[in-house]
């Protein structure tokens, strides 16, 4: 089972996307223990401030280190962390290759950001990884976080329904999965390759490799560039 705390100053955000779906299903089967802890709880004062103006005069609240550290410091006191995870748009690029290790972890803390950021304190001394979904700013770090977590449970065995669906997701082999498709063989004259119908795996699974191969060339020529840089092509 793998353990997720995810630390946030607005936790209700996380309230959908973790209690539907695959995410809900690996929970009530206990593939899976996700934990939302707010850090206002944590806060100073009546109001339970958790930001305050940075230093050097520019615009925007920034996290304070205190609650943060104090959270933390709970949660590592309760049990050990294999990885402290700050969502960041300048953090390394979520990959499936990502997801894959994450996923074997057994506890895991995400830390949401929010305003401007966090004090800079914290990324260095309490962080140990740093994860972006993309080259481009968010509110806050609690839809990364969510599809950080959703990238991490569907890979448990048992969350999905067929647990060898996810080994044949896009980017499992670094290269984009195949076309798919279902019942009708026919609809409105579009018709499903005759190779799926042949009941043939042999050429069923050259098809596949060979639509995959000319679906990454069109439409993500980069990944195939960084499979020759492997020396894997």
């Amino acid at each position: 089972m793998i353990r997720i705390d995810i630390l946030s100053v607005v936790p209700e955000l996380l309230d959908s996307p973790l209690n539907h779906s695959i995410i809900k299903r690996a929970k009530e089967g206990n593939l899976t223990e996700i934990f939302i802890h707010d850090i206002r709880d944590y806060g100073k004062g009546k109001y339970r401030q958790v930001d305050d103006y940075g230093f050097g005069g520019d615009a925007g609240m920034i996290m304070m280190i205190e609650p943060v550290y104090k959270i933390i410091s709970k949660l590592k006191n309760e049990r050990e962390y294999d990885e402290i995870i700050y969502m960041s748009p300048d953090g390394e690029l979520l990959t499936q290759g990502i997801a894959n290790r994450l996923s074997c972890l057994k506890n895991i803390i995400i830390l949401c950001g929010h305003y401007k950021g966090i004090d800079h304190r914290i990324r260095e001394h309490l962080i140990t990884s740093e994860i972006s979904i993309g080259n481009y700013v968010l509110s806050g770090g609690e839809i990364p976080a969510a599809v950080l977590v959703d990238s991490i449970v569907r890979l448990i065995p048992g969350a999905l329904g067929d647990e060898t669906s996810a080994l044949s997701d896009s980017f499992q082999d670094e290269i984009l999965a195949p076309p798919i498709y279902t019942r009708p063989a026919e609809f409105n004259g579009w018709k499903v390759p005759d190779v799926l119908l042949s009941g043939n795996p042999k050429l069923i699974k050259e098809w596949q490799e060979v639509q995959s191969f000319e679906r990454t060339h069109k439409l993500r020529p980069d990944l195939l560039k960084e499979k020759d840089g492997k020396g894997n092509i």
